[in-house]
C-alpha cells in the first residue's frame, strides 16, 4: 500500500488485560492528550470515559485495507492507537512504521504477552520460540516443533489451543505439555495445563496464549531444521530433488532472511520449501506448469510449516515476467526451455545466485556452454546407496546430477 498522508506523529500505547490500571505514566498522559483514539472495541472500552477522547475509532475489517484512509481522515490531530501489549512485537506498531516511517511513530510499550507468559512459567524469553497465529495459519508451528523445545503461540482466538493440540498430535508430539494462559495480567487471569493428545475441555478465553513444551513420542518423525529433509516428507510423483542433492543445492543457493527465491520447474516444491524453512523471513515462489504438481507443492508447504510459499501454475520463462526480482534462482526442471536461463539470469539482483541442476545429456551440454561464457562452478554429483546384491550388499548408483552455480556481479 502507498504511504498515506499522516499526522506528524502517532502515539501507539500498549495496553494489557489489566486495562487503565496497568498503563505507565507516559501511556496515561498520551491518552489524556489525545484528540482521536483508535483500537479494537475491547481496547477502547478498557480506557475509562474520563480519560477517553470524544472521538474514538474501532478497527474496521480488513484493517490493512482501511488504515491509510483512517490516518488521512485524522491528519493534524493528536492520534493515539491502542495495541495489545508491546506494539512492536507482532503488533500494530510495526504496521504503522511500515506505512508512515519510524520517525512518525512513538511507541509506549506494555509487557508483551510473551514476556508475561515466560514470567509465569519461569521460561527464559531468549530460549523460547514465539509464533503468532493472529491472521496467520497454525501450520507455521511445524518448523519449531522439535524435541524438548519450548514454544509460545500467540492465539488468534478461542479455537487456537485445540488447533495447536491437533497439529502436535498429528506430528507425533501428543505427549507435549500444553499450558493455556488466559487474560494474562488481568483480574480474570487463569492457567490450565494438559497434554496435546488429551487436550479437551471448555472453549478458551479469546485472549489467550498457548505454551508448548515439545515432547516427541517414540515413533514421531524427525524433521530437522537444516536442508535435506527425508524424501518421504513430501508428496511427489517422482519429480523430487533427492535428499542429498537437495542439501547440496540449498547450500549453494545460500538462503538469507528476507531474500526471495524463484524455484523454476518446482516439481514437488522441495527446494522452495526448504529455502523458506531456513528462516521465517525467507520468501519463495515455486513455478510449476502441471496443476496436479502445483497442488502437491501447496500441500507440502503447509505440512512442512511454510504455507507462505507462493505457487505459480504457469510455463517458464513466460511466467517470470512481472515477478519481483529474485536474490536466488533454482532451475530444477525445464532447463533446456528456450530463453529460460536468459530470463532467469537477467532478472537476478546483483549478488544473486543461480543454481541449475541437469540429469540429461542435452541439459548438461547447455550448462557447459553457460559455464564457458559466464564462469561459476560446474560440478557433478554422484550418489550411491547400499542395496541387496543376491545374498550380499552392494552400491546402487543414482543418476548423476550436473550442477552449475554462478553469482551475478
Amino acid at each position: 500500500m502507498p504511504p498515506a498522508v499522516t499526522p506528524a506523529r502517532i502515539t501507539v500505547v500498549g495496553i494489557g488485560a489489566d486495562g487503565w490500571d496497568g498503563l505507565c505514566g507516559a501511556g496515561r498522559a498520551a491518552l489524556r492528550r489525545a484528540d482521536v483514539l483508535m483500537g479494537s472495541r475491547r481496547q477502547i472500552d478498557a480506557v475509562p470515559p474520563p480519560h477517553r477522547p470524544a472521538t474514538t475509532v474501532t478497527w474496521p475489517t480488513p484493517l490493512l485495507t482501511h488504515l491509510p484512509r483512517l490516518l488521512d481522515e485524522h491528519q493534524g490531530r493528536r492520534l493515539v492507537v491502542l495495541a495489545s501489549g508491546d506494539p512492536m512485537h507482532f503488533g500494530i506498531g510495526a504496521t504503522l512504521v511500515r506505512l508512515v516511517g519510524a520517525d512518525r511513530v512513538h511507541a509506549v510499550p506494555h509487557p508483551s504477552a510473551a514476556s508475561l507468559a515466560c514470567a509465569r512459567l519461569g521460561w527464559p524469553v531468549e530460549e523460547t520460540d514465539v509464533v503468532s497465529t493472529v491472521g496467520r495459519p497454525v501450520q507455521l508451528l511445524h518448523p519449531r516443533v522439535q524435541p524438548d523445545r519450548r514454544l509460545l503461540v500467540l492465539s488468534a482466538g478461542p479455537h487456537t489451543p485445540g488447533e495447536v493440540a491437533a497439529l502436535l498430535t498429528a506430528r507425533g508430539y501428543g505427549p507435549s505439555t500444553l499450558t493455556l494462559l488466559e487474560q494474562l495480567g488481568g483480574p480474570s487471569e487463569r492457567i490450565r495445563v494438559g497434554t496435546a493428545a488429551d487436550w479437551a475441555g471448555p472453549q478458551a478465553d479469546p485472549l489467550n496464549v498457548v505454551a508448548v513444551h515439545c515432547r516427541a513420542a517414540p515413533d514421531a518423525a524427525t524433521l530437522p531444521t537444516v536442508p535435506g529433509l527425508p524424501d518421504d516428507a513430501y508428496q511427489h510423483d517422482g519429480q523430487l530433488t533427492k535428499r542429498e542433492v537437495r542439501a547440496i543445492t540449498l547450500a549453494r543457493l545460500a538462503p538469507s532472511p528476507g531474500q526471495l527465491l524463484w524455484d523454476i520447474g518446482a516439481g514437488s516444491g522441495s527446494i522452495a520449501i526448504e529455502w523458506a524453512r531456513v528462516h521465517p523471513q525467507c520468501r519463495a515462489i515455486a513455478v510449476e506448469r502441471h496443476p496436479r504438481r502445483a497442488e502437491r507443492i501447496t500441500s507440502n508447504a503447509a505440512a512442512l510449516g511454510v504455507p507462505g510459499v507462493r505457487v505459480l501454475v504457469a510455463d517458464a520463462p513466460a511466467a517470470l515476467a512481472g515477478l519481483p526480482p529474485p536474490d536466488a534462482v533454482f532451475v530444477g526442471g525445464g532447463v533446456t526451455a528456450t530463453g529460460l536461463l536468459e530470463s532467469a539470469w537477467a532478472a537476478l539482483r546483483p549478488g544473486g545466485r543461480l543454481v541449475a541442476n541437469a540429469v540429461t545429456m542435452e541439459s548438461e551440454v547447455l550448462l557447459a556452454d553457460w559455464y564457458a561464457r559466464h564462469g561459476g562452478d560446474l560440478t557433478r554429483i554422484a550418489i550411491s546407496r547400499a542395496a541387496p546384491v543376491g545374498g550380499f550388499t552392494g552400491w546402487r548408483p543414482a543418476m548423476p546430477v550436473t550442477q552449475w552455480v554462478v553469482h551475478r556481479r
